[in-house]
């Protein structure tokens, strides 16, 4: 088959969000889409070759990765950190998903991998394709079967900070990046064993929302960005665009969160912290901080809060519109 044309049917919907902004929660709602190809849990792509300003800020498995010169498939293979899988298939009783009936044998996904990438040059392009290809090659209780004609779709939190270089591997790549209001998602990070203090999580809020801004405005066909708070305000609406954006037909599915097209009946951890994807939990959980806390989340926020327009809203009005 001709390079190019095979390229041209590649499909890729990446998934960007801080912490605890419900990224985890919209991966889950578009699960049960017939037309999407959605990674299992977070699609860790990073590795340890890319190293820049912004690696300070985050974890080199969020990022979008460097490859050297001369590695082979396999070696390639590994270099992918993918975290969540990787410790699900080699040390099941120590992953966080140990319970999930997922059916994937490793062997079969890296040699997948391999034969999709025996005819092609091994840029970044083709590893990140031969990564997605061979998982739901490999997958083998999935619920929907893979055809070319079907989107993949990833989630890495914060990988919209990398926009720039993924759109040049994908130009017709969609980066769906979610914001969150900074009260609702610095309660939920407070559930980590090891949270981040409140000044960290304010500068990194921020960082990843402006950046993300700055590249839907320089790719505004590669990259938008959504509010959570719509989604949980009324998720039909929410998803009916998300599905035009990303030029899927709006799927009733798309409304209840499910894993391999299950529905997740109660708290959808443990794919994330963000317990409940209702407006009255986002709104609830803010009363869980203190005064001081949400007075210093207010005063850090407070210019990029109102340009996505966070003052316009009923639970977050008092904070913002002063």
């Amino acid at each position: 088959m001709n390079l190019e044309v095979e390229m041209e049917k590649f499909k890729l919907v990446m998934l960007s969000a801080g912490f605890e902004h419900g990224g985890n929660v919209i991966h889950r709602h578009l699960d049960g889409h017939p037309d999407l190809l959605v990674y299992p849990f977070e699609s860790q792509l990073g590795n340890r070759e890319f190293n820049d300003f912004l690696a300070s800020i985050e974890r080199v498995q969020y990022r979008y990765p460097e490859f050297a010169e001369g590695l082979s498939a396999e070696e390639l293979y590994e270099q992918i950190i993918d975290e969540e899988m990787k410790t699900f298939l080699r040390k099941k009783n120590g992953s966080k998903f140990r319970d999930v009936d997922l059916v994937l044998n490793e062997k079969n996904r890296i040699k997948y991998f391999k034969e999709y990438l025996a005819d092609k040059p091994l840029k970044r392009r083709n590893v990140i394709a031969a990564f997605f290809y061979a998982t739901f090659a490999a997958w083998e209780n999935y619920h929907n079967k893979p055809n070319s004609n079907k989107t993949y779709v990833g989630y890495s939190p914060a990988i919209g900070i990398d926009a720039n270089r993924i759109i040049k591997d994908f130009p017709d790549v969609r980066i769906l990046h979610i914001i969150r209001n900074p009260f609702s998602a610095y309660r939920d990070t407070k559930r980590r064993p090891f949270p981040q203090p409140i000044n960290r999580y304010l500068i990194t809020w921020n960082i990843y929302h402006s950046t993300v801004e700055m590249y839907a405005n320089l790719y505004p066909k590669n990259v938008r960005i959504f509010r959570y708070e719509d989604f949980v305000a009324d998720k039909e609406k929410f998803m009916t665009g998300v599905s035009e954006y990303i030029n899927v037909i709006f799927n009733s599915k798309m409304l209840c969160p499910s894993w391999n097209g299950k529905e997740i009946s109660g708290n959808i951890a443990p794919w994330g912290t963000v317990l409940k994807s209702t407006e009255a939990y986002n709104q609830s959980i803010i009363d869980e901080l203190t005064e001081t806390e949400k007075e210093q989340i207010a005063n850090a926020t407070m210019a990029l809060a109102r340009h996505f327009k966070y003052n316009n809203i009923s639970y977050l009005k008092k904070y913002y519109d002063k």
